[in-house]
Formats: C-alpha cells, structure tokens, sequence
C-alpha cells in the first residue's frame, strides 16, 4: 500500500514540479549561466499562484476558525469536572463547523504535501539522483546543476545570511498578519508569533540547506504581499464607507 502510494506521488506529484524546475533551469540558461536558486525562487511563486484559491479560502474561514478556538476554550473550562459533557458539547460545535473545519483539513493537507515534495526535490533532485525522472521530451540540460544562487550561497548548504533573512521575514509577516487580522490578537500571541516563532525558527532552520530557506523566505514574501492587498483593500473599502456617508450627510 506504502508503494502504491509512493508511485502516485512521484508520477503525479512530485515528477511534475520536478521537472517545472528543472525546465525554469533550461530557460534561464539560454540567458546565461543557469542558477538554480533563482529558479527556486519563479516555481516558488508559481506554486504559491497555483494554491492561491486555497489561501484566499483559508482566509476567508479564519474568524470562524477563531471563533471555534475560542467557544473549545470556554468549553474547556466551563465543563472541566465534567468530561462526558465536554466531549458532547465539543462534538455539537464541530458538527455546526463542518465548512471551516474541511477547509482547514484540505489547505492542511495540501501543505503537507508540498511540504514532502520540496523535501524530496532537496534532498534528492537537485543532487542530480532524480534524473531519470526528467521526461524524455523536456530539453536537455546540462549536468551537475549549478547550486551556487548568485554565484554566493550553495544551496546544498546552510547560510547564515539567509537564515537571519528568513527570521526577519517571519517576524515582518507575522506583524501584518496580525494587523490584518479579523479578530483583536492578544498579547500573548504577539509575544509568542513576533518575537518567538522568529528565534526558534532561527535555531530550528539554521542548518537546514541553503535551497529550503530560498523557498521559505519567497512563500513568506508572497504571503506579505497578499496581506499587504487585503489591508490596502479594507482601507479602500472604509475610505469608500466613509465617502459615502459623507455626501449622504452633507
């Protein structure tokens, strides 16, 4: 079953993304010397277009997903020496959350097998081992890769350079994202998403190759870009309100 599983994902998956990459590759190289990491960096941004159906859903579900945090909180304490009860309320409330909660299971999902297909194109595909999945159609490219991103970074390795960059960007999206927020974010989790999430992440990532954090550090960029909109869009939309009411009045 575990076979059968593995060769559904390497045909349908993980052989298609590969050789996306590998075909960004060609084509930088009929520019000039071919550099893997800028390559990371357009598929990146592609698979972020590609699931941008699923970030906009899982935006669009994350007051309600608040919501059902919050009720499973009070739930907690309101029923603490009542474990029956608890488990029957908690059943009631993710029954009236159905929607939320399959939504949240898909983009989960879905991250986690990107998650394994960038795994797998690290540790294996950009070592050259993953030739023999390149279709016979694509162009052919020179071998080994050029791993060395600007000519500066090998992306077979780990960089404190962009590690510290990857911080930084978690804790700037971390920021917007709690501006954006739809719901007032406390102050524990400020302390715990702006300050520590980036530090842990520091040490966690630190010797994680260079090629990971390029795709990390391009996600989090798209991801600011998109919550950088949506604030852009609900001012606009209040300034709009505002407007409105304005001339109604005047």
């Amino acid at each position: 079953m575990f076979t059968f599983i593995s060769h559904l994902f390497t045909t349908f998956i993980y052989q298609p993304f590969f050789n996306l990459l590998v075909f960004i590759y060609w084509l930088l190289g009929l520019t000039g010397q071919p550099d893997m990491g800028v390559a990371v960096i357009i598929m990146s941004f592609l698979i972020r277009i590609i699931l941008l159906p699923t970030t906009i859903a899982a935006d669009k579900t994350e007051k309600q997903r608040h919501e059902i945090g919050q009720k499973l909180k009070e739930l907690e304490v309101k029923y603490a020496n009542e474990p029956i009860r608890f488990k029957q309320e908690r059943r009631k409330l993710m029954r009236k959350s159905k929607g939320a909660i399959l939504s949240e299971m898909i983009n989960l999902g879905i991250q986690v097998i990107v998650a394994l297909m960038l795994w797998r194109i690290f540790k294996t595909g950009l070592e050259g081992k993953d030739i023999h999945l390149i279709y016979s159609w694509m162009p052919e490219v020179k071998l080994p890769f050029n791993l060395m991103f600007l000519g500066k970074y090998d992306l077979s390795k780990p960089s404190l350079t962009l590690n510290l960059i990857q911080s930084l960007a978690i804790f700037i999206f971390e920021v917007i994202l709690a501006i954006s927020a739809p719901y007032r974010v406390s102050r524990k989790d400020v302390v715990r998403m702006q300050l520590v999430l980036p530090v842990v992440s520091f040490l966690i990532f630190m010797f994680l190759p260079s090629g990971k954090k390029l795709f990390i550090i391009t996600s989090l960029i798209f991801s600011i870009g998109f919550h950088l909109i949506k604030i852009a869009r609900r001012s606009f939309d209040r300034y709009t309100e505002r407007r409105l009411l304005l001339e109604e009045k005047g």
